[in-house]
């Protein structure tokens, strides 16, 4: 009998980079020369919202870079924005497209993202092609860690939670996962998750 019903993964550091974390807003900060640190600010005033799809791009679009006049065009920053994702350089994309692969799982996403990233990323990375499922903040009104959105997932996918395996970057992802009864792994990279599929007795489907 295989150990799971289910296999869910984070996306942002896992199988790509973050796609508008405080790097990539740095890096946007800084080419379009926006004070750093209200740009931050404005942002994590709003960012759980947009997340939780609570609103569009163009409403946090006007709301943390907008509110002033600007010498370059939305169009230019959203360009920006968008090429900031790639896939991560020690990325679990192989070990995600074996599993899907194999049919031997229902493979899918529990990840954090605002609407139009998120559908941007699944896309540009054909990642729709590999998961059955995406459980994305923006679509559940949800995000991790909240113990809420583990629950909600479960409910979901209609398996008991210890039938499901969650990996994600971020420890309190991970600690959140499992306090709702999820079985989930901290990815530290494809090798070390390789070796965590094993112990688990879910090597055949990742190999």
């Amino acid at each position: 009998m295989l150990p799971f019903d289910v296999i869910l993964f984070d996306i942002g550091g896992v199988l790509l980079t973050n796609s508008w974390d405080v790097r990539e807003r740095a890096e946007a900060a800084q080419r379009f020369q926006l004070e750093e640190t209200s740009f931050q600010a404005r942002h994590a005033e709003i960012a759980e919202l947009w997340e939780r799809g609570g609103m569009t791009m163009g409403a946090y679009l006007d709301f943390v870079v907008f509110h002033e006049p600007r010498s370059f065009s939305r169009d230019e920053f959203v360009t920006c924005m968008l090429d900031q994702s790639k896939l991560l350089a020690d990325s679990a994309m192989s070990i995600l497209k074996g599993l899907a692969a194999s049919g031997q799982y229902l493979v899918g996403a529990l990840n954090n993202e605002a609407r139009e990233l998120n559908e941007y990323r699944l896309k540009a990375f054909g990642l729709r092609s590999y998961f059955e499922v995406t459980l994305t903040s923006c679509y559940l009104g949800l995000r991790k860690p909240d113990l809420a959105i583990y629950q909600r997932a479960i409910d979901i996918l209609g398996r008991p939670p210890e039938r499901i395996l969650f990996i994600d970057d971020r420890p309190e992802n991970v600690t959140g996962a499992r306090d709702a009864g999820i079985v989930a792994l901290r990815y530290t990279g494809s090798d070390a998750l390789r070796s965590d599929l094993a112990r688990l007795g879910a090597v055949q489907a990742a190999d």
